[in-house]
């Protein structure tokens, strides 16, 4: 597994997300504080607090692309 920790600071980042994790094959969760949430899923994201960091976590060892796309998020 591989976090990443992010931040959502306005819609277009939400949608940003969501269009890049739908591209991978990894099981991909957000996680702030007690709350889990699917990343590919824009209900769940736009669920969470957008104030407050989020971590991501991509189930793959081999997940460098994905977390290269990323790294605009990144906290």
């Amino acid at each position: 597994m591989r976090t990443l920790d992010i931040a959502l600071n306005n819609n277009d980042h939400v949608s940003k997300l969501v269009n890049i994790t739908n591209r991978y094959p990894f099981i991909i969760q957000l996680r702030q504080g007690r709350y889990v949430v699917d990343g590919k899923s824009i209900l769940g994201v736009c669920s969470l607090e957008r104030s407050k960091p989020i971590t991501l976590e991509v189930y793959s060892d081999h997940c460098d692309a994905l977390l290269d796309e990323l790294q605009s998020l990144s906290c």
